[in-house]
């Protein structure tokens, strides 16, 4: 018998009748003769619906107290899926992220695994039993019940995955696989029957929302296979694992994120240690640095750009401002309307023609490049916000994701 791990998503579970279809699923892959561990999420918008509630109640909000709170959702939803499945005669037990064996380290809100002892799941699938845990959250080595933040149950699922040596990782969501781009964008997007770690890493470090990108690192990291597949359909979905695409494509995919906010700190002093004193001090205050580009030097001084998360301007502009004229620098400035496009495909490697075409793609079509970031297998540019959409389409188009890759053009 092969053990599956199953994760599904809150809209999966949003409503009573979305949770006798889930335990449905499990009853028949129990009948296939397979063994399942499921993980699920908070139903529908509850995680929403219980940040909304400590907003009315509180302005200071503590984290320990948060984590307590929101970690709810995940529990209310893992026990009303094991009843469920107990209605059909499948013998099921709920368990907490910590009942689970998930030790975390202390940070709340975003708390890190660092220990999975999944005894008493193991006990419970040598029993016959389907266990259902809680996704995202865990206890902490102070013995306080931790969360994992946003597509923490992702995470839950792959690492339960790993402890149990399951033959895969399955994530059920609401849409059947991972795409060449968003459908809601391009309705040409074509599903990847297969894509590497590496490139679905890059895509969503790029703006491909789902699975979360720090599931598919602990994936990658412990060689977990991943199936990204649909919560309402028996399709089969996009498989992740060490292999390049089994296509063999140039480019796998075109993402876009307009999540990110553009600074520049202007007359900064070209000489050794000033950048790393403006970098330090924004990571010293949790500011999260994406791209970096330094213009060329002109008179002894030089321009350094640099995006970050939009809900950390606020923080970021008077740690910019307070460090402007240590460091000598003449101002900055921040910039909230922009958005990035990235090309992703491992076969970019061995083909200069790609950052050529991408480039002579924007171009025609008016959009304006203003950072350029790239990696072994990415290339991302920054441009106007109201022109990201125009973009991802122009590209997709350019690098004909839409049709095989075996029929696409060279370049």
């Amino acid at each position: 018998m092969a053990l599956y791990v199953q994760k599904f998503g809150g809209t999966s579970v949003g409503s009573p009748d979305r949770i006798r279809e889930v335990a449905d699923h499990v009853a028949r892959s129990r009948k296939r003769g397979d063994e399942v561990v499921l993980v699920v999420s908070a139903m529908g918008k509850e995680t929403d619906e219980l940040l909304r509630l400590a907003d009315d109640v509180s302005k200071t909000k503590p984290g320990r107290e948060m984590d307590m709170l929101i970690t709810g959702g995940e529990r209310k939803a893992c026990a009303l899926v094991a009843m469920a499945l107990t209605d059909l005669g499948i013998e099921s037990e709920s368990f907490t992220g910590s009942q689970a064996g998930f030790l975390t380290d202390t940070t709340h809100r975003d708390a890190k695994i660092l220990e999975v002892n999944p005894y008493r799941i193991r006990d419970a699938v040598d029993a016959g039993k389907v266990p259902v845990v809680g996704g995202s959250q865990g206890v902490s080595t102070d013995n306080d019940v931790t969360f994992f933040g946003r597509g923490g149950s992702d995470t839950t699922a792959v690492a339960l995955a790993h402890a149990l040596d399951a033959e895969a990782c399955e994530l059920y969501t609401d849409v059947p696989g991972v795409f060449t781009t968003d459908p809601r964008l391009v309705p040409e997007a074509r599903k990847m029957d297969r894509i590497s770690f590496d490139e679905l890493l890059e895509m969503t470090a790029t703006g491909c929302p789902k699975p979360a990108m720090r599931s598919v690192e602990l994936a990658r990291s412990y060689r977990v296979r991943l199936h990204v597949r649909s919560a309402f359909s028996w399709v089969p979905g996009t498989w992740v694992s060490e292999e390049a695409s089994m296509e063999n494509a140039i480019i796998s995919a075109v993402t876009h994120d307009t999540s990110e906010a553009k600074m520049t700190v202007s007359g900064v002093p070209d000489k050794p240690g000033v950048a790393a004193r403006l970098f330090r001090t924004l990571a010293d205050a949790g500011i999260n640095v994406d791209m970096i580009v330094q213009n060329v030097s002109a008179d002894g001084a030089t321009d350094i750009s640099f995006t970050l998360p939009h809900e950390q301007v606020g923080i970021a502009e008077p740690t910019v401002a307070a460090l402007v004229s240590e460091i000598g620098a003449t101002g900055s400035v921040t910039d909230s309307n922009i958005g990035r496009v990235s090309l992703i495909g491992a076969g970019m490697q061995t083909n200069p023609g790609v950052a050529a075409t991408m480039f002579e793609t924007l171009s025609n079509a008016g959009i304006n490049i203003e950072m350029i970031s790239t990696s072994a297998i990415r290339i991302s540019c920054v441009v106007r916000e109201d022109q990201t959409e125009q973009a991802v389409m122009v590209l997709h188009a350019a690098f004909e994701l839409h049709k095989p890759a075996e029929d696409r053009a060279e370049f």
